[in-house]
């Protein structure tokens, strides 16, 4: 079991629904919980068929350098990148119209 968090933006109310079976929602869109490794890849597996255009960031305790890992499902500024086995966040620049 590890610490599980989960930031949703923009997604349909089934997938938040869905998330709330799961895990607590602390915030609006931001859940929490401790979970299996199987649990969060079949929650993984729903944000991938449910997200739609929304954007999500799944992120959880694990023995890494920086003692967590991530991975995230839609459009947003910040895009993982990893740096000699570590994983980083680098910011998009902003769309000027």
């Amino acid at each position: 079991m590890s610490m599980v968090t989960v930031v949703t933006e923009a997604v349909p109310h089934r997938l938040r629904g869905r998330l709330a079976v799961w895990l607590l929602e602390i915030r609006a869109g931001v859940y929490v919980g401790d979970v299996s490794r199987r649990v969060r890849e079949m929650i993984w597996h729903q944000v991938n068929e449910l997200a739609e255009d929304g954007n999500v960031v799944m992120a959880w305790a694990t023995n890494t350098e920086s003692g967590f890992d991530f991975i995230t499902y839609g459009e947003n500024r910040r895009m993982p990148v990893d740096f000699d086995g570590l994983r980083l966040v680098r910011f998009l620049p902003e769309e000027r119209e």
